[in-house]
């Protein structure tokens, strides 16, 4: 129903933030994360929002990029995670750190967020993990990662490199994370990739 809402930051709380455009000031829950990163009150500001409807209120989520609230939805999809358990996710995970957990397997990651335990951090696993991608571990998906063949040869010597290290004895997330880290892999072979990745891990 509203995709955004631009405007000045009026007030801000750990947990949600008042958005003032048009005369109307939005309260809107965010993120501890994303409260780290609010400009000073007073700016201008653009928020991508989750409009949600309970018995007992209308309440809007809102997130300082479109990658956080795709994600934040995905959540949703998932078996038993509200909103609530959701933002909770979100509020000790980025959306790429995310994504490491889910694709590594790595429950007891999620299972730090307030209010889920083992067996909901292992339905989130369960339920995503084929429904988010190694490449968009590795990218934003606001920077638009190119389907061409290049591009699949680069993502194919991340995959190498990441199976590399953890057959090396690093945990899957170490290993996710390390690749991800490596700069101007475009051009790299696996081995340089694998060689740049240590570096992260010494």
């Amino acid at each position: 129903m509203i995709s955004y809402i631009k405007g000045e930051l009026a007030e801000t709380y750990y947990d949600q933030i008042v958005v003032e455009t048009g005369g109307i000031g939005y309260n809107i829950n965010i993120t501890g994360l994303d409260y780290a990163l609010l400009p000073a009150v007073g700016s201008e500001i653009k928020v991508y929002t989750y409009f949600a409807v309970r018995e007992d209120a209308m309440l809007l989520y809102g997130f300082l990029d479109r990658d956080e609230k795709e994600l934040f939805k995905l959540l949703l999809s998932v078996n038993g995670i509200g909103p609530k358990a959701a933002m909770g996710i979100l509020s000790v995970l980025s959306p790429d750190d995310l994504r490491f957990a889910i694709l590594s397997q790595d429950s007891k990651a999620i299972a730090k967020a307030p209010g889920i335990g083992a067996k909901s951090a292992s339905r989130v696993i369960l339920e995503l993990k084929d429904k988010v991608r190694l490449e968009d571990a590795f990218e934003k998906k606001s920077e638009h990662v190119s389907a061409d063949t290049a591009s699949g040869n680069q993502s194919a010597a991340k995959n190498e490199a990441v199976m590399a290290l953890t057959a090396l004895g690093y945990s899957s997330t170490e290993s996710l994370k390390a690749v991800s880290k490596v700069e101007d892999a475009e051009d790299m072979t696996v081995e340089q990739i694998l060689s740049a990745s240590l570096r992260f891990l010494q």
